[in-house]
């Protein structure tokens, strides 16, 4: 039961609520447009507000249930739900049923995180919400958040297996974001709210 779980998880992972709204919005693969992620960011830029905060909530929601998912059929086992959050966020990121063309997985991550412990997700996300309003990339203020909940998890005390996860999930978002990497360094990211860029 608990390799159903973690692999439920990838599966629920895999389902792109970015891709399905340019599917049945405009009748487009969203991955071929915008910056080509298939995430709420790209879905704001492409299909505007409405669908974007749909996706942003139906991606954090994956993040969420399989976390509690794994509680579920854990035992109380913690690595069982940490396998679980790390399983959606591999299925976001590389969906089996989108030919391994996902997303980013910071969505998919805030859930994560903020369903294994809370309060240092909440302090790393205020943090990188702070820092997205007063630059507007939300690709550092994604950066951001997945470098610090790691931080205050030691710094909080939380066991060592969540510190692990967190550790792995930033690794995840580094290796997503290395194309954004080069461009913040470049100073050629896009801004939140600008005119929307290829790449």
């Amino acid at each position: 039961m608990q390799l159903l779980a973690v692999i439920i998880s990838y599966l629920l992972g895999s389902v792109s609520f970015s891709f399905l709204a340019g599917k049945l919005l405009k009748g487009i693969d969203i991955r071929q447009h915008g910056s080509g992620n298939a995430g709420a960011t790209n879905t704001l830029r492409i299909l505007g507000k409405g669908p974007a905060i749909a996706v942003l909530v139906l991606d954090v929601a994956k993040g969420v249930a399989a976390v509690i998912l794994g509680r579920w059929l854990g035992d109380g086992n913690l690595w069982i739900p940490i396998l679980c959050g790390l399983a959606v966020i591999i299925g976001h990121n590389w969906p089996v049923f989108f030919g391994f063309r996902g997303g980013k997985g910071i969505a998919t991550a805030i859930g994560v995180l903020a369903t294994l412990s809370f309060l240092p997700a909440l302090f790393a996300g205020l943090i990188a919400i702070l820092l997205i309003v007063i630059t507007r990339y939300v690709s550092l203020g994604s950066l951001v958040f997945t470098a610090l909940t790691p931080v205050f998890l030691a710094i909080m005390g939380r066991e060592r297996e969540l510190l692990w996860a967190s550790l792995i999930i930033a690794v995840f978002a580094y290796v997503r974001h290395r194309s954004n990497i080069k461009k913040l360094i470049a100073r050629q990211e896009n801004k939140l709210g600008a005119s929307r860029k290829q790449g």
